[in-house]
């Protein structure tokens, strides 16, 4: 337990600490304009990023992952906060927490393993996209305040970013950047766009509060859906997270605590005046690129956070966002998955359809989940396509040209069902065939429904039809379903 413990929390303090450090200042801006995106006061966001991450770094599945105010989240919230404002959002987001928890229960966390690593590559190739294109109306030469000084400070910072690490790895580059560009946009009074500029910052702590919503059924039909929607991107967003920090650490994740955690810091945030949340895949990159790896760093990423934001505020509202650009194009170049590039020649083309499938898809929406959810189904349809062509019939006549021995190899089921039909010969003429499933596997309804067909239409030709060598699993959905040995049933089928 006490070994636990350390490995959880305390194997990697220095790292953790100065990683959680430079998470919680990107966090600010982000949180700042996901809230202008749901359209509520900055302090919700803030509140909620705060609220979330220190909640999840003690009851979260996946070590070092950092959960916020997302973006995929606040988009969800657009409509409900215009309609019906801020105490239904509140009333949502604790639905959306209890949902989680739930979903947990339910163990919905272990369909991950239904996702394909091509779904997964894509998945992260639009992330590093919808983050770079982020950054881009901080470097629009259009928008107010955007002059050649903003160019040369994100120019500098990814210098800083980059070059850093070959004189020092002892503290992160990308809190160098911060630290380095503030100092020097201060000092020169520099007229570009700050954090303070993003919107106004809480002075105050968090306080507990209950939404001011009527406790009826009516309430519930309006945040129900709403928190539906809330609880799949956040929990889909989040385990996609969890999967790719597992490779970038090394490390497993339990992805059905990782459920019920998000559920719980959701139900925190609810009742602390902030929004709906969930892992966000570009501060979570940041924090294992600047070292963090234990619960340490997400806990202490929250408590920064809110240390700077209220008792800080003048400081951080100085923060160049240049500086903040910097570090997120540097968490967009380190997200993508570059060799998925390289293996579009190697990789089956197949494959390689899917991953570009769902960034296309992502990107085109901004929706995570309808790119995944594309991204699986196309998988799945190709893994299905695949299946049905790894299976053959073969046939042998008898020595006295009487009867016929089909022998079905493969698998048996929606995809491959008209095939299996097809692979028999009804025009023969012949006294009896065998049907040899020794080596055959049938899947589901559509593949008994085919054994009928094929049984039916060959005692219509007056040919007797033997079936041998059913498996246990392929007998009991024949014997359950299948009509052909059931008088009756063939009666009704064909219509007396």
């Amino acid at each position: 337990m006490i070994k636990s413990v350390r490995d959880s929390w305390f194997s990697n303090m220095r790292g953790d600490v100065l990683a959680g450090l430079v998470v919680a200042l990107a966090l600010i801006p982000e949180a700042i304009a996901f809230s202008i995106i749901a359209g509520v006061d900055p302090k919700v966001g803030l509140y909620a990023s705060f609220c979330i991450a220190v909640v999840i770094a003690f009851v979260g599945g996946r070590p070092g992952m950092i959960s916020a105010a997302t973006g995929a989240m606040a988009l969800l919230m657009v409509t409900l906060v215009k309609e019906h404002g801020l105490q239904y959002l509140l009333a949502a987001t604790l639905l959306t927490g209890v949902l989680q928890i739930i979903a947990g229960y339910i163990r919905l966390g272990s369909l991950m393993r239904f996702v394909s690593r091509s779904v997964v590559t894509g998945f992260v190739n639009a992330l590093a996209i919808l983050i770079f294109m982020a950054q881009l109306p901080e470097l629009n030469p259009n928008t107010l305040g955007v002059t050649w000084h903003v160019y040369a400070m994100t120019a500098a910072g990814l210098g800083i970013i980059y070059l850093f690490p070959y004189l020092t790895k002892a503290i992160p580059s990308p809190l160098v950047t911060i630290v380095v560009l503030t100092a020097v946009a201060m000092l020169l009074d520099l007229d570009i766009r700050t954090v303070g500029d993003m919107g106004e910052l809480p002075d105050t702590l968090p306080i507990f509060l209950w939404p001011e919503v009527p406790l009826t059924f009516e309430t519930l039909a309006i945040i129900f859906p709403y928190s539906v929607s809330l609880m799949m991107v956040g929990l889909l967003e989040s385990l996609m997270t969890a999967t790719i920090i597992d490779d970038l650490t090394d490390t497993s994740s339990d992805k059905n605590r990782e459920c019920k955690g998000q559920g719980v810091a959701n139900i925190a945030s609810g009742l602390m005046g902030g929004m709906a949340g969930c892992a966000m895949i570009g501060q979570s990159v940041i924090n294992v690129k600047s070292g963090g790896r234990t619960r340490l760093s997400t806990l202490s990423a929250g408590v920064f956070l809110l240390l700077m934001v209220v008792f800080l505020g003048e400081w951080v509202a100085q923060i160049p966002m240049a500086a903040l650009v910097a570090v997120m194009i540097m968490v967009s170049i380190g997200t993508f998955s570059w060799e998925s590039l390289r293996n579009l020649k190697k990789h089956p083309a197949s494959t390689s359809a899917v991953m570009i499938t769902t960034v296309v898809v992502v990107v085109a929406t901004h929706n995570l989940a309808y790119g995944v959810f594309v991204g699986v189904l196309l998988a799945a349809m190709n893994f299905a396509n695949k299946v049905a062509h790894f299976k053959y019939v073969t046939s042998e006549l008898s020595d006295d040209g009487l009867s016929r021995t089909y022998k079905v190899v493969g698998q048996v089921f929606f995809a491959s069902a008209d095939k299996f039909v097809e692979s028999f010969d009804f025009k023969e003429v012949i006294d009896k065939v065998v049907i040899d499933l020794c080596q055959a596997h049938f899947w589901d309804i559509t593949s008994v429904s085919a054994l009928d067909k094929v049984v039916l239409k060959f005692r219509r030709e007056g040919t007797e039809v033997e079936i041998i060598g059913l498996n246990e699993a392929s007998a009991t959905i024949v014997d359950r379903f299948a009509v052909h040995d059931k008088p009756d049933a063939v009666e009704n089928l064909m219509g007396h």
